[in-house]
């Protein structure tokens, strides 16, 4: 009756799930349309089908325990964990508070709960649903969000019931999802005759069926809260209430009716979510109240009590609680904290304690505290927030509420909260704050202003805080002027030298020096005085970090946290070396940390990285893993990588439409880090389709960037473009400027791009000579890309003097690197040459590879290096069995039967 569609959708998934083809769908739809309905058939349906079934029921109460959703729907198959790799066993323990330990990243306990229902459903499919999810604490509805979109070849379904509304902070966009709509006139007239079989006034009939408007429960419960007189044809003034609030409001009305004692232990029912039973009774014991007085509930079907307390629908909960006087509230959760064990559930106790009291607590505001700092150890950032939110409010000294409210917004803003963490700021303000807190605090605003903004003023309030600080926490006031530099430097705009300049008058560092500071000291000198000047510090700063980031012992994680800005600098320094170290080490840090937060920022370094190397499959790869990852977790997507990626592809639709996105972005602006890397990414894809107008004028703007990296790099585009434009003239100031930075930095990659510059500028001998410096330089070095090129413009130079089978050699090697690195603008540009020379160039020949996935290709490589597939999941936040079932689809396209047989292929 109406719902035949949606029966085939969830039955669908469940025919798929068992044929190992895992899957998610989103119940979406309002109050009473029916979701739980509709999760209770997949539920019966599945067990006929042969399934395990773990269901889960999110409550509102609920959302500031963290990783309770989670551990509910997780408990009945821990005893499974001990198959899990020890670092995502650790972190399901700590984030279910088994034991102790290191805050886990909440992304590793996903991987953890990923392979852990993956390994439960090897032995049964597993259905997994989770009604009410809108009511998920945060933790587990962004680690559920991620195990459903990084399921692959599991039998596994998980389905998520979710309650409509205009809240967009759920972490569920974009999976698959199921609308319910409302039932149409004939079906809604056939359940309401089904529902009422009593004589009913044909008027009033109509009336049901137009204020129910084809919800299902209106269309039950309605004829129930109508009195006897309205049901007979009776006259009753119309309302305005929404169907569900019309729901509520019959729900009201029927516990209202009940005895007043009737009515409390409704009311701590509906105050606990638990649905603990035998917790119920031991409040209702402190409040005075007989079991007996809960069967006028039971009668009316408002409430069901036998294993598990459960109300007949989740409105009559919220009926029965925003009903209720402020007074019963409070009596109601007195008695569950009396009755709430304190060793057990000390954070529950805690809370019920806190909607206990009556204006001012510090004892209980003391006990939120400790909650916050048990929440916290296991990874629940957002129930910190709300443990140290409600701290605040109830603490009688101002002292204690600036401090509280000031480490809730701390905790607010880590959660993706920053809107909240301002409110909580707003009241820290107030005081009375020391100065040391005080200057976290504008600390703080300042980096929320740059995480929502990006406003121009947010370096300038950086820089006011990291002065605050300067006398009061010497380490954190410099950590904060990089960052106020490397906010100014992304921005773009005149700001990054006087910061610059600031932080260099600013106290110096304690010795010895941290990586960190000698980060600060080499980039603040290289803004203010040169790149001359500034690079021999930026070397050791770099250097420095690269060394601590493997240090075994003593290591020094604070300069973790700026591998990326140290692996940008190594671009700008052009040490390949250092470069490839930092930014491989920074992918592994993360990946061994499951930082799935920081993950994709650092695998798009190391995918520009690969992009120079040459290597623009593996690339691809691991932009592709960026992209991924991101959709997972719902993070910002990043274009650097897919940008200088297609630029070098020479795939001009991409990188257009890439550059053009960035350009139309506000929160780019010309000069920011983006525009200009978007501008060296057009200069590359023009160079090398022969758009040299073009290039000379996107590389023109990229020059200009405060960004060394880029504009260092946007340097040799730039002559490039000149000279092929004609115009070698324009060139002469850039070709100083980038000897100055070569000459300094005496690299094989810096000494090997300056040959290539400088042989384009040249004529005769002087030409040839910086040609073939800049390949023997180029080719002792990783930057195999540039290196082609260097062949490529050799080789034109040779065709132009008239020596073609000198010209063919070049050109030959650079068509055949280029064609191999999938560089096809350069290729082909490679190719017209070959062809002036009078020899066609050798079409690429098909390889078996190509029939790959780009993740395909990534897991082939991986496997090829002898890593086992459970090895190869974790390295990519994925079950074993999904990456069996890619290797099953490797081993057809390539026609092998075996991963020896994939370790002797040669993959690109």
């Amino acid at each position: 009756m109406g719902r035949r569609s949606e029966r085939d959708a969830v039955e669908k998934l469940l025919s798929l799930a068992r044929s190992g083809r895992s899957g998610a769908l989103v119940v979406r739809g309002e109050a009473g349309i029916g979701k739980t309905a509709l999760l209770e058939h997949a539920h019966q349906t599945a067990l006929a089908s042969a399934f395990r079934v773990e269901p889960s029921v999110g409550a509102e109460s609920e959302t500031q325990f963290a990783f309770a959703g989670l551990h509910q729907l997780c408990a009945p198959l821990l005893e499974r964990t001990g198959t899990l790799p020890e670092p995502q066993r650790a972190a399901l323990g700590v984030a279910f508070g088994l034991h102790g330990g290191a805050a886990p990243d909440r992304f590793l306990v996903g991987l953890a709960v990923l392979n852990l229902l993956a390994e439960v459903a090897e032995e049964q499919p597993l259905l997994c649903l989770v009604d009410d999810a809108q009511w998920l604490d945060e933790a587990s509805a962004q680690v559920l969000a991620f195990v459903a979109r990084r399921v692959g070849a599991e039998r596994l379904a998980l389905v998520f019931g979710v309650r409509d509304s205009d809240d967009d902070r759920l972490p569920f966009a974009g999976l698959p999802e199921l609308g319910l709509e409302r039932l149409g006139a004939s079906d809604a007239r056939v359940l309401l005759n089904a529902a009422v079989r009593t004589p009913l006034d044909e008027g009033v009939r109509e009336r049901i069926l137009a204020e129910a408007g084809g919800n299902p429960l209106a269309l039950l419960e309605l004829p129930r809260n109508m009195r006897s007189p309205y049901l007979a044809g009776g006259f009753e003034l119309p309302d305005a209430l929404s169907v569900p609030r019309r729901l509520e409001e019959g729900f009201r009305r029927r516990s209202a009716s009940l005895p007043p004692q009737t009515q409390l232990l409704l009311l701590v029912a509906a105050s606990e979510p638990t649905g603990d039973v035998a917790l119920l009774w031991r409040a209702a014991a402190h409040l005075g109240l007989a079991r007996e007085v809960a069967t006028p509930a039971e009668v009316t079907g408002l409430l069901e009590i036998d294993v598990r307390v459960r109300f007949r629908h989740p409105l009559v909960r919220s009926a029965v609680y925003q009903a209720a006087t402020l007074p019963d509230r409070r009596r109601a959760h007195g008695a569950l904290a009396e009755a709430t064990d304190p060793q057990a559930d000390p954070d529950r106790r805690a809370w019920h304690r806190a909607q206990s009291v009556f204006g001012a607590d510090e004892e209980v505001a003391e006990g939120l505290e400790r909650s916050a700092e048990r929440a916290r150890a296991r990874g629940g950032v957002a129930a910190a927030a709300a443990f140290l939110q409600r701290a605040a409010e109830l603490s009688p000294e101002p002292a204690a509420r600036a401090r509280r409210a000031l480490a809730g917004a701390h905790a607010k803003h880590e959660s993706g909260a920053p809107e909240a963490a301002l409110e909580l700021l707003a009241v820290a303000a107030v005081g009375p704050l020391d100065a040391l807190p005080r200057a976290r605090l504008e600390l703080l605003r300042a980096q929320i202003g740059f995480h929502l903004t990006r406003d121009s003023g947010v370096p300038g309030k950086l820089l006011d805080a990291a002065k605050m600080l300067a006398p009061l926490d010497t380490a954190l006031s410099r950590e904060t002027y990089l960052h106020a530099l490397d906010a100014a430097v992304i921005n773009g705009g005149d700001d990054a030298t006087h910061i610059a300049a600031a932080a260099l008058a600013a106290p110096p560092a304690e010795v010895p020096a941290r990586p960190v500071d000698l980060l600060l000291d080499g980039l603040a000198t290289t803004l203010t005085r040169g790149y001359t000047a500034g690079a021999p510090g930026l070397r050791r700063a770099i250097e420095a970090i690269g060394d601590s980031s493997y240090a075994d012992a003593g290591r020094d994680r604070h300069s973790d946290r700026w591998l990326w800005l140290a692996g940008r600098s190594a671009v700008a320094m052009f040490d390949d070396e250092l470069l490839y170290l930092l930014a491989s080490r920074n992918v592994q840090l993360a990946r061994e940390a499951g930082a799935l937060a920081t993950l994709p920022t650092a695998l798009n370094l190391f995918s520009i990285t690969l992009v120079l190397m040459g290597e623009l499959a593996r690339a691809g790869e691991l932009a592709a893993e960026a992209a991924a990852i991101t959709q997972a977790t719902g993070g910002v997507e990043l274009r650097h990588a897919r940008v200088i990626l297609g630029a070098w592809r020479g795939d001009q639709a991409e990188t257009t439409a890439l550059s053009a996105s960035t350009a139309q972005d506000v929160a780019y602006p010309d000069g920011s880090t983006d525009a200009s890397q978007a501008q060296y990414a057009m200069a590359v894809l023009n160079n090398g389709l022969g758009n040299y107008e073009v290039a000379q004028e996107t590389a023109a703007r990229a020059c200009t960037s405060r960004e060394f990296a880029i504009s260092g790099s946007s340097l040799t585009e730039f002559i490039e473009a000149c000279v092929r434009a004609g115009q070698p003239e324009r060139a002469t100031q850039a070709m100083e400027q980038f000897g100055a930075r070569a000459r300094v930095s005496g690299t094989p990659w810096a000494l090997g791009l300056v040959a290539y510059a400088q042989a384009l500028m040249s004529t005769g001998s002087s030409a040839e000579d910086q040609y073939r410096a800049a390949i023997e330089h180029l080719g002792s070095s990783r930057m195999r890309g540039y290196l082609a090129r260097a062949h490529l413009v050799y080789g034109e130079w040779l065709r132009c003097e008239g020596r073609r089978r000198d010209a063919r050699d070049q050109l030959r090697t650079a068509h055949q690197l280029l064609t191999d690195m999938g560089a096809e603008a350069f290729a082909a540009r490679a190719a017209r040459e070959l062809r002036a020379t009078g020899e066609h160039p050798r079409a690429r020949s098909a390889q078996p590879t190509d029939e790959l996935t780009t993740q395909e290709l990534h897991v082939a490589r991986l496997v090829a290096t002898g890593a086992t597939s459970r090895e190869v999941g974790a390295q990519l936040f994925l079950s074993p069995r999904t990456i069996e079932a890619h290797l099953r689809n490797i081993f057809r396209k390539l026609g092998i039967t075996s991963r020896r047989q994939l370790k002797e292929l040669h993959l690109p």
